[in-house]
């Protein structure tokens, strides 16, 4: 999900590649946000390049 979210996906598309409700893909975007300890998706997928998760 971290991959769909530092593509810059929204919560809906998200929701729809994993097959997923859009609320769930929120509280699970949400989630991710806290769990690296930042404050926005922006900063999720910069933290996520910079550590390369997304190799």
């Amino acid at each position: 999900m971290l991959r769909l979210v530092a593509a810059g996906h929204s919560n809906s598309r998200i929701a729809e590649q994993l097959f997923i409700s859009p609320k769930t893909a929120s509280v699970h975007v949400s989630r991710i946000i806290a769990k690296l300890d930042v404050t926005n998706r922006v900063e999720a997928a910069a933290l996520a390049h910079r550590l390369n998760l997304l190799t």
